[in-house]
């Protein structure tokens, strides 16, 4: 594979005091994992990992963390209190309600955490002193969407169907505000980005497909699924995240410059259906069994896919694994737990691999 000229410093983040929110998260533990890999000293704040088995276990993400503390996002006080305890230079807010298919039946709970939980967080920014660089972690999700065949772009208007797409869209506006309200004048760097469909190791939320595709494997039961011919900018974890390491250091070095929205998005090769990832798994492993869902099922978006020009042009960042590379690393990582290898070990050299591919 050719080299990227991409740069994630591991110079930079030696040292580095960062706060990640939903940090025993599918995502945040990547995360977590990989800025501890370079030398980051790490402050989580999230509720209790949300699945079992999960990655934040099962990686002993904790272990190598400066602090865990399991609190709500919504929890003003003492997310204020652990802020300013950690007194971090970066700040990653990844804690969400990030399912669409449980805001509909939990509208309330999404709203407040999405919405209240980024007022809160950027609240207790406001009140501790040292911060220069924060990245909100939204969704490809918070963008109107028209069905559009092309890409969405950064100044594409905000929208939302359902509650999880309608809330991330608000943490989007909410960004916007706080930014040209507060922290501008402050000196302080506020970006937000979004992502496509992440896949990776690790995850077992619901309604996910990779997730239900694995989980109908080792039942030996046929997946049922609602909308096969919808779209999705698919990516595996370590690409949007290695966007958010490189924008969180720009925004550390140059500020005001950076302190916009980022699509962090794959090539639009790699924006495929759900049954494009079905048949091509099965073409991987034999007992994969799939049909339609005949019941009612609620909105979804049928097409998705971002434009992450301004991110390759002014960020340098470009896409590393395609899909089916990324797919493979799925596989490899779930027959490796399987096999009850040392998932933190394994978890670590998928991320020397992505390294590797890109300039370090």
């Amino acid at each position: 594979m050719e080299k990227m000229d991409v740069k994630i410093s591991h110079n930079f983040w030696q040292g580095k005091r960062v706060f990640l929110t939903g940090h025993t998260g599918f995502k945040g533990s990547w995360l977590s994992l990989w800025l501890q890999k370079m030398g980051a000293s790490v402050y989580g704040y999230a509720l209790y990992p949300p699945t079992e088995p999960n990655l934040f276990h099962l990686a002993n993400v904790s272990n190598g963390m400066s602090s865990s503390v399991i609190a709500d996002i919504c929890d003003a006080s003492v997310l204020r209190d652990a802020m300013r305890e950690a007194s971090p230079e970066i700040v990653f807010h990844l804690a969400a309600q990030p399912l669409v298919q449980y805001s509909y039946k939990n509208p309330a709970e999404t709203y407040a955490t999405n919405v209240m939980g980024t007022v809160n967080l950027l609240e207790a920014i406001r009140s501790t002193s040292g911060i220069k660089a924060i990245i909100n972690v939204t969704t490809d999700k918070c963008y109107e969407n028209k069905e559009w065949v092309w890409g969405y772009r950064e100044n594409d208007p905000m929208g939302g169907f359902d509650p999880y797409s309608s809330s991330k869209g608000c943490a989007e506006l909410i960004t916007a505000a706080y930014r040209q309200s507060y922290l501008k004048s402050a000196g302080v760097a506020l970006a937000s980005a979004r992502a496509g469909n992440v896949i990776g190791g690790g995850d077992w939320a619901e309604n996910r497909l990779i997730p239900d595709l694995l989980r109908a494997i080792h039942a030996n039961e046929t997946l049922k699924i609602r909308c096969p011919r919808s779209t999705r900018p698919w990516q595996h974890v370590l690409e949007p995240l290695s966007g958010y390491l490189m924008l969180a250091e720009r925004l550390y070095t140059d500020g005001a410059s950076f302190s916009e929205a980022w699509n962090f998005g794959p090539i639009d090769e790699d924006t495929r259906s759900v049954q494009w990832i079905i048949e091509h798994l099965a073409n991987i492993r034999s007992d994969i069994h799939w049909t339609c869902e005949d019941a009612p099922q609620s909105h979804e978006t049928h097409s998705l896919k971002l434009d992450s020009s301004k991110a390759r042009l002014q960020l340098n960042w470009k896409s590393t694994w395609n899909l089916e590379i990324a797919l493979t690393k799925v596989i490899d990582w779930h027959n490796a737990w399987l096999s009850e290898k040392d998932m933190q070990a394994l978890t670590y050299k998928q991320i020397a691999e992505y390294e590797s591919h890109v300039s370090i």
